[in-house]
């Protein structure tokens, strides 16, 4: 049935969303979702991510380094632009599709003045999820393990340390950090963690897992220590590299994106466990980020078996990796849903009603809406509660009390999208 002249008069044409709409309009069905299942929910993402490359001349002027800074600010001012000193191969980046997924090279349109970009997008995103706080790490910077050159990763992550708690977290009581650890320079870890082991909004310190560091060495042991002296968590970041030998057979991104985010997690778990660095750092509380859930039943069972067929080779661990990994903390994103049955039995052996934390790994392409929690049929209301936020709660020692609007609210002040 063909629409009346007063229906058309009803009917407001919306704008498409494309990478200069607002993130109430790209976020408004997750809003709906917000208002319909979880508007009473305490939720903390866990994984989010700045687009630092819109900001890296802010990062860049932050350099302690002054060759390093000059040679940066060159670098933006020529070639190289917003990748300046990073190692990422523009031309290998596809996640996007080619424009076709809007992904984080989006600004966000209406910055009120006075504020910042970064921060207004960030609020936006977690009005329209239905977030009480968001934790955000870097995005091109992940890749930094595999710079061919340690000092680059060392300025790098002091300035962009020094950007996200002195310019960033100031702004907005919903937002925390990871303080970025470059990892390749233990000696550099150990500054940072002294300096920030007590910032306010510093919820923990971070390794991006795209690196070939044993991290059982004995190097880290002091850092480890420190960590673990703090009270706060270590968050294994995992990521992808083109350019590791490992993957070189690999010719889509589809393949590259299923594998790498959960090897080199898988590795780290694997060489922390065998080598018993729980039982050397057991208040260490280890968090694994961005590896979704199905490489975790697969490892604990691989590892079981290995170490009861050659338990001379770990003669430190007390009891099984599956039971030290019980006691670990993972990340949601990506959560693989294709069957549903193994969904359950994974999210049963690692104990997720405790040990799970929701993240969304907004604004990258395949990010979750909380919706993809409390979607799931076989969880009981608590547990969709823990996960979304209580686990975090306790994990971070956040304050529960809600922070966030009512979906209501934000559906008001976007008409037409409610």
């Amino acid at each position: 049935m063909r629409p009346t002249q007063l229906d058309k008069a009803r009917i407001r044409e919306l704008e498409e969303i494309g990478t200069r709409s607002d993130t109430r309009d790209v976020l408004a069905r997750a809003t709906m979702q917000a208002r319909r299942d979880y508007d009473d929910y305490f939720v903390v993402d866990i994984d989010a991510h700045v687009s630092e490359d819109h900001f890296w001349g802010e990062v860049i002027e932050l350099i302690d380094n002054e060759y390093l800074r000059d040679l940066g600010q060159s670098q933006l001012r020529s070639f190289a632009g917003n990748n300046a000193l990073l190692n990422i191969v523009p031309g290998l980046s596809h996640q996007s599709v080619g424009g076709r997924i809007t992904h984080q090279g989006r600004r966000e349109p209406d910055v009120p003045q006075g504020e910042h970009p970064f921060v207004v997008a960030a609020r936006r995103s977690m009005d329209a999820m239905g977030l009480d706080y968001q934790i955000v790490f870097p995005s091109a910077m992940l890749l930094l393990g595999m710079h061919p050159q340690d000092e680059v990763e060392v300025a790098l992550a002091r300035a962009f340390n020094r950007w996200t708690v002195e310019r960033i977290l100031p702004m907005d009581e919903r937002l925390k950090a990871f303080v970025y650890l470059p990892f390749n320079t233990p000696e550099a870890c150990e500054t940072l963690v002294a300096q920030y082991a007590d910032a306010k909004d510093v919820i923990g310190f971070t390794v991006c897992s795209t690196r070939n560091n044993a991290i059982h060495a004995d190097c880290y042991a002091r850092l480890y220590a420190m960590i673990e002296e703090s009270g706060k968590p270590l968050a294994f970041h995992s990521g992808y590299h083109w350019g590791d030998p490992s993957f070189a057979q690999l010719n889509r991104f589809a393949t590259m994106h299923a594998l790498s985010f959960t090897h080199y997690n898988q590795i780290h778990v694997s060489n922390w466990l065998i080598n018993a660095m729980p039982e050397r750092f057991p208040k260490l509380k280890m968090l694994w980020v961005e590896s979704g859930l199905a490489w975790i039943p697969f490892l604990m069972q691989r590892l079981d078996h290995e170490v009861l067929m050659r338990p001379s080779e770990a003669p430190g661990m007390k009891r099984l990796p599956s039971e030290y990994m019980a006691e670990m903390w993972y990340t949601s994103q990506p959560m693989e849903r294709t069957n549903m049955e193994l969904l359950e039995a994974t999210m049963k052996v690692m104990k997720a009603e405790t040990q799970l934390l929701y993240s969304s790994d907004w604004p990258h392409w395949d990010w979750d809406a909380p919706s993809v929690i409390t979607s799931l049929p076989f969880l009981s209301e608590q547990a969709k509660r823990n996960i979304l936020g209580l686990n975090a709660a306790r994990l971070f020692n956040l304050d529960i009390k809600p922070k966030k609007p009512r979906a209501d609210a934000v559906l008001a002040t976007r008409p037409g999208r409610s």
